[in-house]
C-alpha cells in the first residue's frame, strides 16, 4: 500500500473548504496519509518532500475558470526543484457553480503539467457547488465521492470523478441568491450594492 501527502494549494488553506474536503479523505484513506498547507515560503520544502511519497493529491478551489496563483507559483517551483522520486497526481478541486464541468479547464492544465513534467496523472474529482455543499443536506454526495476518489487511489486503478448538489440551475440559483442576501445583511451591505462595483469598497 502507498502513502499519499494530500498538499491545499487553497489561497485561505487554514480556514479553506479545501481543508474540509483533506479531512474527509483522510477519514475514509486506508494508506498512511499527510496532510500540507502550501504556503509562500515552503516550496522547495514540500517539493524535496514530495520523494517519500507514492501519490500526492493536489485540492484547491476553481479560481476564474482556473488555478489558484499561489498553487501555480508552488507548481512553477516544482518544475524547477522536482523530487527525486515524482509520486502520481491526482486532484480534488472544488467550483462554486452548480456544473462540476466548470474545472475542465483547470485539469486540462493539471495534466498539461503532468505531461511535460513526467508525473503520472492519477485520479481526478470535480465538485461543483464546492462553497456550499458540505453545509447542506447534500453533503453525502461530497462525502461518497470523496471516499471513492481515496478508494481508486489506494487501489491504483485511477479514474475521473464528478458529483454536485442534485438541483435545477433554478432551485440553486434561487438559493445562492438568499443566501448571500443574507450575508451582505450581516455586514451592512444591501442588495442593491451587491449588484454592482460599490461592494469592492466595501
Amino acid at each position: 500500500m502507498g502513502k499519499i501527502l494530500i498538499l491545499n494549494g487553497s489561497p485561505r488553506a487554514p480556514k479553506s473548504n479545501s481543508k474540509r474536503y483533506a479531512e474527509i479523505f483522510m477519514r475514509h484513506c486506508t494508506a498512511e496519509t499527510d496532510y500540507r498547507n502550501i504556503t509562500k515560503k515552503n516550496h522547495e520544502e514540500l517539493c524535496a518532500a514530495l520523494s517519500g511519497y507514492t501519490d500526492v493529491l493536489f485540492a484547491f478551489p476553481l479560481y476564474a475558470d482556473s488555478l489558484p496563483v499561489g498553487f501555480l507559483n508552488f507548481l512553477k517551483a516544482l518544475e524547477a526543484c522536482p523530487p527525486a522520486h515524482k509520486p502520481v497526481v491526482s486532484i480534488l478541486i472544488n467550483c462554486g457553480f452548480l456544473e462540476a464541468e466548470q474545472s475542465e479547464v483547470a485539469i486540462r492544465m493539471m495534466r498539461l503539467f503532468c505531461r511535460r513534467n513526467g508525473y503520472v496523472m492519477g485520479s481526478v474529482l470535480m465538485l461543483g457547488s464546492g462553497e456550499a455543499i458540505l453545509d447542506t443536506p447534500f453533503k453525502y454526495v461530497a462525502t461518497r465521492n470523496i471516499r471513492r476518489l481515496a478508494q481508486s487511489m489506494v487501489s491504483g486503478r485511477y479514474h475521473t470523478l464528478s458529483a454536485t448538489m442534485p438541483l435545477s440551475k433554478y432551485l440553486f440559483r434561487l438559493a445562492a441568491d438568499i443566501y448571500w442576501t443574507f450575508y451582505g445583511k450581516r455586514f451592512g451591505t444591501t442588495r442593491r450594492q451587491m449588484q454592482t462595483m460599490e461592494v469592492e469598497g466595501k
